[in-house]
């Protein structure tokens, strides 16, 4: 298939990009498939880095517990590595979005980005409750 055609929130994505300091991002299925990438990684590697990101996610999901209520829900983990971060945030029922930047980012700005982010894609993820439903044709 296309990329281009398969990618149609890529631009948002994209969009989120436009702070310093950021790398790649992708939108993923809580099972850990694409659903957007942006134009900065390849389809391959936001398909191998979605799959992480979705182990990563189950995971902090996992340990919400140790906050002390089991009952806490996940909404982010940022995670460190030598030459920068990986942001991955709630976006949406079964979606997740993650951005990764150099060491240099500011992150409390991208994390308030990629909030916003989940706002207006939120409005993408959600179908609209169909109103002919039961209708003869």
């Amino acid at each position: 298939m296309n990329d281009a055609l398969s990618n149609k929130l890529g631009w948002m994505l994209d969009d989120a990009l436009r702070m310093p300091e950021t790398r790649h991002a992708v939108l993923l299925s809580a099972d850990g498939l694409l659903m957007a990438h942006s134009e900065r990684i390849s389809r391959d590697d936001a398909e191998r880095h979605a799959a992480g990101m979705a182990g990563l996610q189950s995971l902090a999901r996992s340990t919400a517990g140790f906050c002390g209520d089991p009952n806490t829900r996940w909404r982010q983990t940022v995670t460190e590595f030598d030459g920068g971060y990986v942001f991955l945030v709630a976006a949406g029922t079964g979606a997740y979005l993650a951005v990764s930047a150099t060491e240099n980012v500011h992150m409390e700005a991208v994390s308030f980005r990629l909030h916003e982010l989940v706002q207006r894609l939120g409005k993408e993820l959600t179908t609209p409750p169909r109103r002919d439903i039961g209708r003869p044709a």
